[in-house]
């Protein structure tokens, strides 16, 4: 029994609900984050985003099956390896989309459609955007996208222009780094046939996922720097600490301390590029994210330095 739940819950993959945190991303970047008023709907959404993302998980290893099995990691899944019932699994996936659907009217209308575009995103992905070059990196990134603008939904405050391109290029970077990873991966065994295991890996060369893999780090860094320096902080919302900065610094200096987090986004896209090239571990970027000690811990302290600013220095 022990044994049967423990596959079910690797079924839900609940590792791979810290992408939903991004769903907090509009309500700490609008200094709102210790607002009852809006934190509730948003924290209600984060669930909501948990139970069909996982939902979601489930129909796409249904429709993996096959060639899971062929993979050299993802054939020791739930349902590849005959660890979970399939039609057991479709039906959870089932109850979950209802039971998340129901629990997101609690937020409101737009949300719910928000969640509806994503699970029909995901649906035809599972189905067939992932079978189509590009257009399956686009996809994923999409995922990670909608989570952020579900928190702007979900909130009622919204995020900047510059911040949502730093997140748009963030998704792109972290999908192309799990296709590369994956392509290595694949392509280290001898016995795994790459168009057999995914059949957009064999148009897709090393050379060409490098490229890419550039191009949405650089313009990350482009987008999130510009963000810092043009975007002024919310500025402190609670009533205890507040700190101003000293008279004698230019009033320059004093609106931009949000331009010192680059520094830990700088090396955090680094460490993930290392993980990528020299580790083979982007393939799953939570898995990343946990067993990478130095990145969780720069990841860390880049929220800390976002919500002291934001909130404790005024602006």
């Amino acid at each position: 029994m022990g044994k049967q739940l423990y596959n079910i819950l690797r079924l839900l993959r609940p590792r791979q609900w810290v992408k939903n945190l991004a769903i907090f991303a509009a309500l700490v970047f609008s200094g709102e984050l210790f607002n009852p008023a809006a934190l509730t709907p948003v924290v209600i959404g984060f669930f909501v985003f948990c139970g069909v993302a996982s939902a979601t998980y489930i129909i796409n290893d249904v429709f993996d099956i096959k060639s899971d099995r062929l993979h050299p990691f993802k054939r020791f899944r739930p349902l590849a390896h005959g660890d979970v019932n399939v039609n057991f699994a479709i039906f959870l996936a089932f109850m979950l989309i209802i039971v998340s659907l129901g629990l997101s009217t609690f937020v409101n209308f737009a949300f719910l459609l928000f969640i509806i575009v994503y699970l029909l995103l995901q649906v035809f992905y599972s189905s067939l955007l992932k079978t189509i070059t590009v257009i399956d990196i686009i996809a994923i990134a999409a995922g990670y996208i909608l989570r952020v603008l579900g928190g702007e939904v979900a909130s009622g405050f919204h995020i900047s222009v510059w911040l949502l391109l730093a997140t748009i290029s963030i998704s792109l970077f972290l999908a192309i780094g799990k296709r590369r990873s994956e392509l290595t991966l694949v392509s280290s065994n001898k016995d795994a046939n790459i168009a057999s295991t995914r059949k957009t890996l064999s148009h897709y060369s090393e050379r060409l996922l490098d490229v890419y893999a550039s191009i949405f780090a650089t313009s990350t860094f482009i987008a999130y720097s510009l963000f810092t320096f043009l975007e002024n902080p919310g500025g402190i919302n609670i009533s205890f600490g507040q700190i101003f900065m000293p008279d004698f610094l230019p009033a320059s200096f004093q609106r931009k301390w949000l331009m010192v987090t680059i520094i830990p986004v700088v090396y955090g896209l680094m460490r993930y590029l290392q993980d990528i090239y020299e580790k083979n571990e982007g393939e799953s970027p939570e898995k990343v994210l946990f067993s990478d000690k130095p990145l969780l811990i720069t990841i860390g302290v880049w929220s800390a330095m976002v919500i002291f600013i934001i909130y404790f220095i005024s602006p």
